[in-house]
């Protein structure tokens, strides 16, 4: 009867019910203690329910083992974090039989963690996440994965003379691979990512920060991340491939952008698309996708738009890269890879504008956004621009000009700006700025044949000065500069400027020509101009 009386029936999460000794366990558990009490008189079965208890059945049947032993067990890495999570939840601070409570106990076994092997630290991970969140508030959690990296760290350091995993402090268990392939794997840089790739994104998480605070290279934490993500994404459900995606992201926001491959960004970026991420993880992967737009090709900027937009492309997520490519300013961006940004957004313009579903706003958005210094031509442009309102018949004149506001006359090629004065799909202002343009050109290369003329008088007649005055002299300066061959090079490049000139004065002789007409017949061709199917206009070489 006395042993009825102190029966207690434990019902754990649901799983499994154990028929115990309520003294027995309330000897060692501070918990089981406060909820009963001292008291053991009573003719009724206790029940004790538990909903959130660490391990389940198997937790509390290593507690339930280690009470009935009187506070003795075999603590192995195998086990400990089960042990020691279960002995902070029931409370086990008390001690009985002298060996230390279980807590006290975990604690020790724990001081022997730096000698662990690698795969008896990887079996106490994987446990650790079965545990949390009871494992977070662990001290053993953080020591596990403080000693997993420091392992990585001496790895990492000592790779190239490494003989075999235990010469630089790995030590591994029998069941482990051969001393001999060992040699192989383990001096490879990625050799652990296969081990660490089934630890969830919570532990993943902390992993990789414990890494990044022991100084670990970016460049293999990187690679790491892209192979976790490939791996763990294959046969999951959406909600889980988002929770990777995410941690992912935000972990690589954390390494050196230039560490992190821009190829693999847009992998994950094609991922991210049909997972509807948070948006500060989508921030987070378009700030890091434009920090290296110099890197991408056509193709990857080619992303379809969203639901609910009717154009082709996401014009919109372009802007944000580009936007992302320009906040470092001068300092940061440099001219070369300005240009070869520019060269690429020329290129995505060209391949958008026949799209019909494309606002004129967002054309020259894309136009204007990168700084004139990025671009020595405007031609890319104005071929976008022909496309676009070729496609865009009925656009008005004022959004024409909205448009052809974008184009810099300056840096168009003499073939474009002919095109242009003959293009009846652009304003007549368009096609008279692009002659004022070219007459300013032409006005500057008189003024600098005429400079050159000058120069070469003016040098012809200070020799003959200078060889009336003194031979001598004239010898002595002979020595240091040969007058007549510097007067020969101005020769042939004034001669090339004057046929350079004289071809484009034929070439303004035949645009004022032109002109004219196109102005004269504007009012009667601008009814007919959209009707008919155009070819794409070829501009002249």
């Amino acid at each position: 009867m006395e042993e009825v009386s102190c029966a207690l029936e434990v019902d754990v999460n649901g799983q499994e019910t154990f028929l115990v000794d309520k003294r027995i366990l309330s000897s060692f558990s501070g918990r089981i203690s406060k909820l009963f009490g001292k008291s053991t008189e009573t003719k009724t079965k206790l029940k004790l329910i538990f909903h959130d208890f660490p391990g389940g059945a198997d937790g509390f049947e290593l507690m339930a083992r280690f009470c009935y032993n009187n506070g003795r067990t075999h603590i192995t890495p195998s086990n400990i974090s089960l042990l020691h999570c279960v002995a902070h939840f029931m409370e086990m601070t008390k001690d009985i039989s002298g060996n230390g409570n279980l807590i006290e106990q975990t604690e020790k076994s724990l001081e022997e963690i730096g000698y662990w092997s690698w795969s008896e630290l990887v079996e106490a991970l994987k446990q650790c996440q079965t545990l949390l969140p009871a494992a977070i508030s662990s001290v053993l959690l953080q020591k596990c994965l403080e000693s997993l990296v420091a392992k990585l760290v001496s790895s990492s350091d000592e790779n190239s003379s490494i003989s075999s995993p235990d010469s630089s402090g790995f030590r591994f268990s029998c069941d482990t691979k051969s001393t001999e392939s060992g040699k192989n794997i383990y001096s490879r840089p990625n050799w652990w990512f296969e081990d660490l790739v089934i630890l969830n994104p919570e532990l993943i998480d902390k992993v990789i920060k414990t890494m990044l605070s022991r100084k670990f290279d970016h460049l293999t934490i990187s690679k790491f991340l892209f192979y976790y993500q490939k791996s763990r994404s294959l046969g999951v459900n959406l909600d889980k491939k988002r929770k990777i995606t995410e941690t992912v992201i935000d972990l690589l926001f954390l390494l050196d952008w230039s560490s992190v491959s821009c190829k693999s960004l847009f992998g994950i970026l094609w991922v991210a698309l049909g997972l509807n991420i948070s948006k500060c993880s989508r921030t987070k992967l378009e700030g890091m996708i434009g920090l290296q737009l110099d890197q991408a090709t056509l193709d990857n900027l080619l992303i379809p738009s969203p639901p609910g937009i009717n154009s082709l492309y996401d014009v919109n997520l372009v802007l944000r890269f580009l936007k992302s490519f320009l906040l470092g300013g001068d300092s940061w961006v440099s001219i070369t890879r300005m240009k070869k940004v520019a060269n690429l957004i020329d290129l995505y313009i060209s391949e958008v504008a026949p799209d019909p579903s494309l606002r004129p706003s967002k054309f020259v958005a894309l136009a204007i956004a990168v700084p004139d210094s990025g671009r020595d031509s405007y031609d890319e442009i104005y071929r976008a621009m022909d496309m676009y309102l070729e496609v865009h018949a009925g656009l008005s004149e004022e959004e024409k000009m909205k448009i052809c506001c974008a184009l810099n006359y300056e840096k168009l090629s003499s073939s474009a700006c002919k095109h242009l004065a003959q293009n009846t799909k652009f304003p007549s202002r368009t096609t008279v700025q692009a002659l004022i343009s070219q007459q300013s050109k032409l006005n500057n290369l008189l003024q600098e044949t005429n400079h050159l003329n000058s120069r070469c008088s003016y040098t012809e007649k200070e020799n003959g000065g200078k060889r009336d005055k003194d031979k001598e002299q004239v010898v002595l300066y002979a020595k240091k500069l040969d007058f007549s061959t510097e007067n020969e090079k101005l020769r042939e490049h004034i001669q090339g400027m004057q046929w350079r000139v004289m071809e484009l004065e034929k070439i303004c002789r035949k645009m004022q020509t032109q002109l004219a007409k196109v102005i004269k017949s504007k009012v009667s061709s601008s009814s007919s101009s959209g009707n008919g199917a155009r070819s794409l206009p070829r501009l002249c070489s």
